[in-house]
């Protein structure tokens, strides 16, 4: 084989590999110096060296003294004629084992720092562990804990999945991927609406029961942007999107605020809510809600509530308007309603007595009657989170 035909052949080879040619050459020096030393009268060390232009390849041969130190350094290449029997040899033997590990690395080095990244495979086959997902060059893994329940995988769908964990094994790069971790709805967003890839609105909270419903918060750094219509698009196009690849999974999109009984009322959408009061340490908030939104604002079997007490971090009692409030010993306070100031809009406690109180005041109240009730007292019915 002539240098010109060995420099066409190890070019077509690391573009065949989408291997660098310096890495190809690397693994080749390798592979002769392993070939070399099989030869009968071989020296007992050799260093190849390869002018990377011309592509002549230098042999230099070494004996080991009795402490191992290399000595009687000398020029060994073969001839031409002989040269070509170690290079036909070496690629039978050695080249496809270092290339497999030259591109096992490649690949490894390829995802290792996509964690957290989404990708499309299609669905190659399934158990009762887990499914094969092609990615094109490399297969990825996704087990049976990170699939949605009751979600079928049908050999030859294409899917999108999120990355969580890249592992390196004597086999290759293995990619563990899911469908049910809530940051696949981020990166869902993301390539649906613009305004989050650019940075102006973002996700700021994220809860998912997967498969059923999965309410998200998001805030905008630009007042001329509306997050929540930013997320919805045109008729509801950019968050349809999302729904179908999540195969028919309800998403609420609410907006974020700093002000957390404000962000608990609005975590509770599609449910209208009369009042929030939330807890000196804000662990807790009592929600108060129209009678004939109690049932929607809790959700069936408590879903609606539990994925705002995710979203917003607290945990979060309702009870309607007509319930009386644990801790108050006046009877009095205990009826009354809800109604919004005519000035300020802000929502108070019109007692049955004529006594009106704020949210701040009725909180106040109820903290300094607060006692413990016997499990004997205790209301049936309460709904908490």
């Amino acid at each position: 084989m002539s240098n010109l035909d060995m420099s066409e052949a190890i070019k077509m080879l690391a573009n065949e590999k989408n291997i660098s040619v310096d890495t190809l050459l690397h693994v080749l020096v390798d592979a002769l110096a392993t070939a070399y030393k099989r030869r009968p009268g071989a020296a007992q060390e050799v260093v190849v060296e390869v002018n990377p232009d011309t592509f002549e390849f230098t042999f230099l041969a070494y004996d080991l003294d009795d402490d191992g130190a290399w000595i009687n350094e000398r020029d060994d290449t073969p001839r031409k004629e002989e040269m070509g029997r170690i290079a036909a040899q070496t690629f039978r033997q050695v080249m496809s084992q270092r290339i497999r590990e030259a591109e096992r690395d490649r690949k490894f080095e390829e995802y290792a720092n996509r964690e957290g990244d989404i990708v499309t495979g299609i669905i190659q086959q399934a158990d009762d562990r887990y499914t094969l997902l092609d990615l094109g060059r490399v297969e990825s893994l996704l087990p049976k804990a990170e699939q949605v329940p009751f979600e079928r995988p049908v050999p030859g769908d294409r899917v999108k999945a999120y990355i969580v964990e890249v592992r390196k094994t004597a086999k290759g790069p293995q990619i563990v991927v899911s469908r049910t971790h809530p940051g696949l709805i981020k990166r869902l967003f993301e390539l649906e609406v613009p305004e989050i890839a650019d940075g102006i609105v973002e996700i700021k909270a994220c809860a998912r029961e997967p498969g059923h419903r999965t309410k998200i918060a998001v805030w905008s750094n630009d007042h001329n942007v509306d997050p929540v219509g930013a997320c919805v698009g045109a008729r509801g196009g950019r968050v349809r999107m999302v729904v179908n690849e999540l195969r028919g999974e309800k998403i609420d999109i609410v907006p974020f605020s700093e002000d957390l009984a404000d962000f608990v009322a609005k975590a509770l959408s599609p449910a209208k809510v009369t009042a929030v009061i939330i807890s000196d340490d804000a662990t807790q908030a009592d929600v108060i809600v129209p009678d004939n939104q109690l049932s929607l604002a809790i959700g069936k079997e408590g879903q609606n509530a539990r994925l705002a007490a995710r979203l917003t971090g607290v945990r979060i009692d309702i009870r309607g308007e007509t319930e009386p409030m644990q801790g108050l010993d006046d009877a009095d306070y205990e009826e009354g309603e809800w109604v919004p100031n005519a000035e300020t809009g802000a929502m108070e406690w019109h007692a049955a007595d004529g006594t009106v109180l704020t949210q701040e005041q009725w909180n106040e109240q109820a903290a300094a009657a607060a006692e413990p009730v016997p499990p004997s007292e205790e209301k049936s019915g309460d709904d908490h989170v």
